[in-house]
């Protein structure tokens, strides 16, 4: 094919643009009927799901075809020819490309690549847990770098491989540590990536916080702050409420959970009254809040 006129050059789009307009009854009669279930149903992200009995949606069984007609549109339109994804994209892809011949006659591709796993088989992602994002203002570049620090023992050496830029023998040499020792590594893990991802300053910076907090039961300058106003809580705010507020908690139910489970520390001291109330004077210097051993926040007042 000849995509010559094709746009060149990265852009980002949206897919509301064919998809707000979309009508079902025609998209069923047009699109639809390109797709078998059977084959559908041999793909391992729905077949895995169907062996171990997990529920399947309507909707996400939908979602490959949706993906499918994305990349048909963006290919029509964007003359896009190559779609991107983890392994487990890859029918997804395949229906793309398979729907493109079908409806346009157009030729296109698609490349996966092995899902990035933890070391116990858990997908490091959006949809995970715990994943980690590289806006800053997302996660700070602290919170970036204990992410890396707190790496099991036994992903230590991949991960150095997969996202630093070390030699290889060196990579080796840290994985080969052992004991205390792989702690060092961990470390050097830590302020590559950051410093790939934020700078060296950052990295410098989230480090000699860690070694503050963890080493001295200190501070430092680099942990995650929540800043208050004196207007807001002005009537007092629980303890529960700062808790989900400085990140250390999803929601108020978690945070009590945390309490009741002798997970949370305020100033380093355990924390047992989840109905404790934090007024103006209580934060009259900056307090610390803590989730276990590895994740704190400081709060204080606005200035």
């Amino acid at each position: 094919m000849d995509y010559s006129d094709a746009p060149t050059g990265a852009q980002m789009v949206n897919n509301a643009e064919w998809l707000d307009e979309l009508n079902y009854l025609d998209f069923l009669r047009d699109i639809g009927r390109h797709f078998s279930v059977n084959r559908m149903l041999s793909f391992e992200s729905v077949k895995s799901r169907i062996d171990r009995e997990q529920s399947l949606s309507f909707l996400e069984f939908n979602y490959m075809i949706l993906q499918a007609y994305d990349f048909l549109e963006l290919n029509r339109r964007y003359g896009c020819l190559l779609q991107m994804g983890g392994s487990d994209q890859w029918g997804n892809i395949v229906n793309g490309i398979d729907l493109t011949r079908r409806v346009l006659d157009h030729q296109i591709f698609g490349l996966t690549s092995p899902l990035l796993t933890t070391s116990d088989g858990k997908k490091m992602g959006k949809s995970a847990d715990g994943a980690v994002w590289l806006n800053a203002d997302m996660c700070a570049p602290y919170t970036f770098w204990q992410f890396w620090r707190n790496t099991t023992d036994a992903d230590v050496g991949r991960f150095l491989k997969l996202y630093t830029e070390l030699p290889l023998e060196e990579c080796e040499r840290l994985a080969a540590l052992s004991g205390s020792d792989i702690n060092d590594a961990k470390i050097v893990l830590a302020n590559e990536v950051t410093t790939l991802l934020h700078g060296a300053d950052a990295a410098a910076a989230a480090e000699a916080t860690s070694r503050e907090v963890f080493e001295k039961g200190g501070v430092g300058d680099d942990l995650p702050t929540l800043e208050v106003s004196a207007a807001d809580i002005a009537d007092g705010i629980s303890i529960v409420q700062l808790i989900v507020k400085s990140g250390l908690a999803k929601s108020g139910k978690d945070a009590k959970r945390l309490i009741a489970e002798n997970g949370a520390r305020l100033d380093d001291e355990p924390l047992t009254n989840a109905g404790l109330m934090i007024d103006a004077s209580a934060l009259s210097s900056p307090i610390k809040l803590s989730a276990g051993k590895k994740r704190h926040a400081l709060i204080k007042l606005a200035d």
